[in-house]
């Protein structure tokens, strides 16, 4: 199973990811994942220095979860 991590507020999303396919994580944890989703890139989350990225970051601003889709499976 395809393994994200989704910013905390945006549970609709990761509901709909999750019957997608996608596991979902919070980014948090610091887990590897493909992509981690994101509201934006505010200074918030730009210096969380306990978080590690390992994959793709996704900008969710302005998107409908199916575009956020079509990024995922360019990932894959």
């Amino acid at each position: 199973m395809r393994k994200i991590a989704v910013e905390e507020g945006l549970t609709g999303l990761s509901a709909w990811l999750r019957e997608q396919g996608y596991m979902v994580v919070n980014p948090d944890h610091g887990e590897e994942v493909i992509a981690t989703i994101v509201t934006g890139l505010d200074q918030n989350f730009m210096n969380m220095q306990d978080i590690s990225t390992t994959g793709t970051v996704i900008n969710a601003s302005g998107m409908v979860p199916s575009q956020i889709l079509s990024r995922l499976k360019e990932l894959d």
